[in-house]
């Protein structure tokens, strides 16, 4: 880091802290009591400060990882402040954990784009900058640094796993990503993409050396082939690769460690009988394709500022036309699934405490045809995921869109705060934008963060049957 890039990113760091502290004093003055999923998470925690490691809260249904870096933090600074009485693990004191996260997770943000846009490092400073301040301030993300939920550090451990990766620290990657399993079973899925990345890289490799000897130049070595022989010979030869003993030999030297996490996952979901702890009644996994087409049209509404230009519509318009049967299938497909795999989770139609249970009512079930007619929207979004990615090779590409369904399609409920992960990632890999589209894509953030923030401290309401303040959320 340059030392005049230090101290602006030192500056919008601790502006950044303050703001959220400031923040966080409003919510918790207003909200003082444990609310929603903070029922299970705050008494769990409290248990856990006072050495009950055995007693366990059956409604909980992720790995303790939340409640033991609670106590990791809490009780040195307990012991050094002598503090003592209600305030020592206190729903305030907990939820201020998250804060902690926040200020983690701007720094590994700004690490990797740094990383990953090595080769635009030049005359890019404010724009490095700016883009790790907006993406800290990612509002679904945002909003649950101000509550004791799990998504904050979830985050903040995938991210280290991944930038770990990077950097070639594959052991510390694999132990780090035992920490991001702990606050949330499904992130071995990002684990599973660290290791696949190794992968692709060898099979890029592998694919630039097979098709020098062809002397094949015009090979699509970067780009997502949009027609059928081009998948063809994209599958033929990954089957290839994956079944040489040689270049599973050459993946293993180098991934053994995420494979060791993997064994041990794997280990894990037998001896539970399953992924989840605790109630699983309300977390059974099924094949729900549309959560991908959810996912789409959620980001391309959170990366417009960045990701859509004039230009790119035109290709998309061009694409359709020198294509036209490759986007009928996939509309057809995408009818298909619409059509046989929609599924509807009880708490999507029970809670209205839930943005999603507003949008499902206001749109899915204004019509029965919606949902079909939402279909040219969907492949309009996929593309242009798709396309924010040319600049990443083929079976990078292949890996992030193989756990992008893993990490989506089993989950029966529409639930925002699932796609925080796959959106990060999937802003971080797009070539960093211009200074005008960041300050545009901050500007939404910041926003939609005000208007949830508000609507959650002042639009408050009232159940029939409880006397229990109610309020809106992700």
């Amino acid at each position: 880091m340059e030392k005049f890039e230090g101290y602006i990113f030192t500056a919008l760091c601790s502006t950044n802290f303050l703001i959220s502290c400031l923040l966080f004093s409003k919510v918790t003055r207003e909200q003082r009591e444990p609310y929603m999923d903070e029922i299970f998470h705050v008494p769990q925690a409290q248990k856990y400060c006072h050495g009950k490691f055995n007693e366990w809260d059956p409604m909980i249904t992720t790995l303790p990882g939340l409640y033991l870096a609670s106590v990791g933090v809490i009780k040195p600074v307990v012991w050094l402040a002598d503090l003592t009485g209600k305030v020592v693990c206190s729903t305030a004191m907990l939820r201020f954990i998250n804060l902690l996260f926040n200020c983690g997770n701007l720094y590994l943000i700004y690490l990797l784009i740094c990383k990953l846009h090595l080769r635009e490092k030049t005359r890019t400073t404010s724009r490095r900058v700016l883009s790790a301040l907006s993406l800290s301030t990612f509002p679904v993300l945002y909003f649950f640094n101000f509550l004791y939920y799990t998504d904050a550090g979830s985050t903040f451990f995938t991210l280290f796993t991944y930038l770990m990766t990077l950097y070639g620290c594959h052991k510390a990657a694999a132990l780090l990503g035992v920490c991001s399993v702990l606050f949330r079973q499904t992130n071995i899925i990002w684990v599973a993409f660290c290791a696949g990345t190794l992968v692709a890289a060898k099979m890029d490799e592998a694919w630039r050396v097979e098709h020098t000897k062809k002397r094949d130049e015009k090979s699509p070595l970067l780009q997502v082939p949009l027609s059928f022989s081009g998948v063809k010979k994209i599958i033929l030869f990954t089957v290839e690769f994956l079944t040489s003993p040689g270049h599973v030999k050459a993946v293993l030297l180098v991934a053994w460690p995420y494979a060791a996490v993997g064994v041990g996952f794997l280990a894990f979901v037998v001896l539970n009988d399953g992924i989840v702890v605790g109630d699983r009644t309300s977390h059974e996994a099924c094949l729900n394709f549309p959560q991908l087409f959810y996912f789409f049209s959620f980001s391309l509404f959170f990366s417009l500022p960045v990701s859509l230009c004039y230009h790119r519509v035109l290709r998309f318009l061009q694409a359709l036309k020198k294509q036209p049967l490759f986007f009928l299938f996939v509309s057809a497909v995408c009818l298909l699934l619409v059509w046989k795999f929609t599924f509807v989770h009880k708490y999507l139609l029970a809670d209205n405490r839930h943005f999603p249970f507003y949008v499902w009512r206001k749109l899915f079930q204004r019509h029965e045809l919606v949902r079909f007619l939402l279909v040219p929207v969907y492949v309009f979004a996929g593309w242009n995921f798709l396309d924010s990615f040319k600049s990443r090779s083929l079976f990078w590409s292949l890996a992030f869109l193989t756990c992008l369904l893993a990490a989506t399609v089993p989950q029966k409920l529409l639930e925002f705060r699932y796609f925080i992960v796959p959106y990060l990632m999937y802003r971080l890999h797009m070539p960093l934008p211009s200074l005008p589209r960041l300050v545009v894509e901050f500007l939404l953030y910041t926003a939609v963060n005000t208007a949830t923030i508000y609507i959650f401290i002042t639009k408050t309401f009232h159940w029939p049957d409880t006397t229990a303040t109610q309020r809106f959320m992700w």
